[in-house]
């Protein structure tokens, strides 16, 4: 199993999890491209990273796999199955539509913007610890489970200062890029079988609204739809149990 960590993640975020199933699975957890110890790139779109899979499995003598995704990671998921879908036992989808949401798009394009810019207008040359790093950042991301989240991307320098393994500044550019899915049922030209495909929703999420499940079976008619209670966005970090369970019943539906 591949799995693919979000926006503003890394492949530590699911460590435990991975470790958790690795009695079922064999986990490999890659930082996607500007995140983590992966490489920088001007270029941050779908076609690419689903591409930068397809490379690492090619590397990893996979065949087939079982793939998941969160957010970021799960449209980069989904854009693997639409162009390999020979490649995947299953798929497993965490809190994410394929589909760009037109009421909710423009709040989250200026969330993002908001935490962009504020990681890459901090001056950690001000910060001694990573303390003194978060109250830098406290002020543009006020969210904590956000600032958890970017905190992780804080590193150590060889000359004891700090830095981002993220790259924000191509983040920023190619945020249009992030935010983009594909296109609707209308212009659905082909759909995906052959594999279980499993969609969770984090309950008190608005990234996967309901109203689009229907235009996911256009594409995967044999989705199926779980809402995860007590979660938000993060299903990963809110209910791991719950998403531990679902990528063990991705094996046994195979």
């Amino acid at each position: 199993m591949i799995i693919l960590h979000g926006l503003y993640g890394a492949s530590d975020n699911w460590i435990t999890i991975a470790k958790n199933i690795s009695d079922y699975f064999t986990v490999y957890l890659p930082d996607l491209r500007n995140h983590g110890q992966s490489p920088h790139s001007d270029l941050h779109d779908y076609n690419s990273m689903s591409d930068d899979i397809k490379e690492l499995s090619e590397y990893l003598h996979l065949d087939n796999f079982f793939l998941a995704g969160h957010s970021m990671g799960g449209k980069t998921a989904i854009h693997f199955a639409l162009k390999w879908p020979d490649k995947l036992f299953g798929l497993l989808i965490a809190d994410i539509s394929p589909f760009v949401s037109e009421n909710n798009l423009q709040p989250l394009v200026e969330n993002h913007y908001s935490i962009l810019r504020t990681i890459i207008a901090t001056d950690l040359t001000k910060a001694s610890t990573r303390q003194e790093a978060e109250m830098l950042i406290s002020k543009g991301i006020q969210s904590q489970k956000i600032r958890d989240f970017v905190m992780k991307n804080l590193k150590r320098n060889p000359d004891k200062t700090f830095g981002w393994k993220i790259n924000a500044m191509s983040l920023l550019n190619n945020l249009g890029r992030i935010m983009e899915g594909i296109e609707r049922q209308d212009n659905i030209r082909i759909q995906i079988t052959g594999f279980p495909v499993i969609f969770l929703k984090g309950k008190n999420s608005d990234y996967l609204p309901a109203s689009d499940f229907r235009d996911i079976l256009t594409v995967f008619p044999a989705a199926e739809f779980i809402e995860v209670p007590d979660a938000g966005h993060w299903v990963h970090s809110d209910r791991p149990d719950e998403v531990q369970n679902n990528l063990i019943r991705l094996l046994n539906n195979s």
